[in-house]
């Protein structure tokens, strides 16, 4: 899916009202976020993900009670904090669109456009908790790649989920039981 638009996540509303991940056209990791039709979050990676055989671990942090604007939103690939680029930073405790009470799509946006052009797995959520990397993966001491943790323990508050791919299941494994609908494969 390189040149065009693929979208890992969106929480959405409606047009004016949405949350999203999402691999730009200029292959970059974008997250960008509205409400009410006015630019709360504008945030891209300086780093190109052009590798399509390459397998990437992404963990997403974001708190917005940092004092910091560049500490309310960092983005790790393989363990290692990648440089960003914040058009538009989120203002200190802005609410962002995830995490409401709005529908969340996994690999697609909620209009059906831009599908995700490619695999994913482990897709964890954790509401109310700023997790480092290293709670998800770690370095193989044989090999000295990062690999994934199957089974971290992490929390997932009220409105998190852990959805294992696996197959055509995308069952909540967190304990939550905030099953996903399958639209489609």
């Amino acid at each position: 899916g390189l040149g065009s638009n693929n979208t890992v996540m969106e929480a959405r509303d409606n047009g004016s009202n949405l949350s999203k991940c999402y691999f730009s056209s200029a292959d970059q990791l974008t997250f960008y976020n509205e409400i009410s039709g006015s630019t709360k979050c504008d945030i891209k990676t300086d780093m190109k993900f052009r590798d399509v055989n390459g397998w990437y671990h992404i963990v997403v942090r974001t708190d917005t009670t940092q004092g910091t604007g560049a500490d309310r939103f960092r983005v790790y690939i393989n363990g290692e904090q990648e440089t960003l680029t914040f058009g538009h930073t989120p203002d200190q405790n802005e609410e962002l669109q995830v995490n409401r009470d709005t529908t969340h799509y996994i690999g697609e946006e909620g209009n059906g456009n831009n599908q995700f052009d490619g695999s994913m797995s482990h897709i964890h959520f954790c509401d109310g908790y700023s997790y480092a990397p290293t709670e998800f993966g770690e370095t193989d001491s044989t090999t000295g790649e990062w690999k994934i943790k199957t089974s971290p323990s992490v929390s997932y508050g009220t409105n998190g989920f852990f959805i294992l791919k696996d197959g055509n299941s995308v069952t909540d494994q967190s304990g939550n039981s905030h099953n996903l609908s399958l639209i489609h494969i």
